[in-house]
């Protein structure tokens, strides 16, 4: 009993102090979609072949607003496959405001960007010049549908307090139950069983980035911040997770074949870029 109490307080300290940062970031981030959102969707129809540089951009912004608005583009024919992995790939959910809710990491949130930005420009530049002929198939813009939920409020403070409710629920449940398993098994057998220090982790990284919700985002920056993952498997999990876009892109697709070929080049980008980083030694 005495064990659970302290692994209650210990992992109640650890996410309340979190609160301020997570409400801070939410309000500034439901201000840039409530302002900026038409700006955004008109500037992803021009933007050609720069569609990749511009897609990563907009994808490393936190929550995934934008990787759902990119899924509805592409299945309308706006924007090209490449500049829809660019996003995908960029994307990290909530894991960058998890990291500014734990002070002292500003190097790895700029880490984080900078190597995720620039696996998603390559991949996406990549991904247009040889993969699209043999995944994309050809699509007609008519009437594309919003699922982000955007236009489903007014202002911007009750949304920010929703979404900061919401990831701190997460964020104490994984939390709470990492804490006690590495109490439970020491953090040395939690490691060993995520294959930490093993080229092979990136592989099971990506797949735990699948999970269509900010859990993902959560359950890898922690395991990332508790030394179990390492920065190259944080990585790989990272660019699989673009929270519900690629349940949104399945929706709103109607060539689902297509949706289980992005889905696996995804997956390979994500493992490839993990994987290198793991042999350049991060």
């Amino acid at each position: 009993m005495e064990l659970l109490e302290h692994i209650f307080l210990h992992t109640a300290e650890d996410s309340v102090r979190m609160l301020p940062f997570l409400f801070a970031a939410f309000l500034l981030l439901e201000g840039l979609e409530h302002y900026s959102s038409a700006w955004i969707r008109r500037t992803l129809t021009k933007i050609e072949k720069a569609g990749p540089v511009v897609g990563a951009l907009f994808g490393c912004i936190p929550q995934c607003g934008f990787s759902v608005m990119a899924a509805n583009l592409y299945s309308g024919g706006v924007i090209s496959m490449g500049t829809l992995l660019s996003v995908f790939l960029a994307t990290s959910d909530e894991a960058v405001l998890i990291l500014i809710g734990h002070p002292g990491n500003g190097g790895a949130i700029a880490a984080l960007l900078a190597v995720k930005i620039i696996i998603a420009i390559a991949a996406g530049y990549l991904a247009d010049l040889f993969f699209a002929k043999f995944i994309s198939t050809k699509k007609e813009i008519e009437d594309l549908c919003h699922h982000c939920g955007c236009h489903d409020h007014h202002g911007i403070l009750r949304p920010a307090l929703n979404h900061t409710v919401r990831l701190f629920g997460y964020i104490f449940i994984c939390t709470f139950v990492l804490n006690a398993v590495i109490e439970g098994a020491g953090l040395e057998s939690v490691s060993t069983f995520l294959l930490n220090g093993s080229i092979f982790q990136p592989f099971l990284a990506a797949l735990l980035g699948f999970i269509p919700n900010c859990a993902a985002s959560v359950l890898l920056t922690e395991l990332y911040l508790g030394k179990a993952l390492s920065f190259a498997s944080v990585i790989a999990g990272l660019c699989t997770n673009a929270g519900v876009g690629l349940i949104v892109l399945f929706k709103v697709n109607p060539d689902k074949l297509e949706c289980v070929k992005f889905t696996g080049l995804l997956y390979a980008c994500a493992v490839i870029a993990g994987i290198i980083l793991h042999l350049a030694g991060f």
